[in-house]
């Protein structure tokens, strides 16, 4: 496992604006500190680049490991997982106020394996949604950063 050099921690940090690339909770909302994370892990090849590293949470982070893919749980196909450097987040979820909606095959797996909607994280991100916390400084362009319904929308302006 190599370590990653603070220049590259720093600049993934900075890119995601210390918000999780996966559940877009930001980290000064959570207990531990979010983790520079390899999207391809090393073991299946992954490398330390700019390219292979995104901002997770540690709740993220611990669900993903290693994993790539898994099966989507409508259809019993392999999926990827979604990936924050090739894939835009609102091409495979859409946020209806705390909940994290998937609309393709990658969302669905990526919901599944990394427990986005499980109790617990939906009841700390609907305690933050409540006092205009989540999704943080995605709020002003829901609609194109994160996709949204009308109705949503609504509700959080």
């Amino acid at each position: 496992m190599s370590t990653i050099p603070d220049d590259l921690r720093s600049h993934v940090y900075d890119r995601a604006d210390g918000i999780c690339e996966y559940c877009l909770m930001g980290e000064r909302y959570t207990m531990k500190l979010h983790e520079v994370d390899h999207i391809y892990a090393e073991k299946h090849g992954g490398k330390t680049i700019l390219e292979n590293l995104c901002l997770s949470c540690a709740t993220c982070n611990r669900f993903k490991g290693s994993d790539l893919c898994s099966l989507d749980p409508l259809t019993g196909q392999i999926s990827a997982l979604y990936h924050p450097r090739r894939d835009i987040w609102s091409d495979h979820f859409r946020l209806k106020a705390f909940t994290i909606e998937p609309i393709t095959p990658t969302g669905r797996v990526t919901v599944q394996l990394l427990k986005l909607n499980d109790f617990s994280r939906l009841a700390e991100r609907e305690a933050l949604f409540s006092v205009g916390r989540y999704p943080g400084h995605y709020r002003s362009s829901l609609d194109h950063d994160i996709g949204t319904d009308e109705s949503t929308t609504d509700t959080l302006e």
